[in-house]
């Protein structure tokens, strides 16, 4: 009998932030629940991540369904590269965006606006099935909404 070696799920898709507290905002007002918010240090840190002297912390966030989590990270030692520079364009390699379902599109921009998130383009209509967009959301991440129309 051969035994099938594979993954059991995905657990979460980790985000380096700059701000910790905005970050979770945001992802509040989107509709997720912060799970638990935690700091992250010490040997163990040092040998998964590959950095030594690691400080971190981190607040799991979780989908309504609880089948779906975002790690945020805010890294205090050493501190996060990229801070202050342009964001890359949606066409970037590497991770893409990130995508969520929600019930009202216009109003979900709505309110994540104060949350500092700004459309890339415009919520556009895909045939009579969905209605899309992306935004810039915490630490420039590319965020996806899709409300199915038909």
């Amino acid at each position: 009998m051969l035994r099938r070696m594979g993954i059991q799920r995905m657990d979460n898709v980790a985000v380096v932030v700059d701000d910790l507290d905005a970050a979770v905002a945001f992802f509040s007002e989107l509709g997720m629940e912060l799970e638990n918010r935690m700091g992250i240090e010490g040997r163990f840190a040092d040998l998964t991540v590959g950095i030594d002297g690691l400080r971190s912390e981190i607040a799991m966030m979780r989908t309504p369904d609880g089948h779906s989590k975002l790690e945020l990270t805010k890294y205090h030692t050493p501190e996060a590269l990229g801070a202050g520079r342009e964001f890359p364009p949606p066409n970037t390699l590497g991770l893409h965006r990130v995508m969520f379902a929600v019930d009202d599109i216009e109003d979900t921009v709505a309110r994540l606006r104060p949350h500092g998130a700004e459309l890339l383009g415009e919520i556009a209509r895909f045939e009579d099935v969905f209605l899309l967009c992306y935004l810039r959301g915490p630490a420039g991440i590319i965020v996806a909404l899709a409300e199915q129309i038909g």
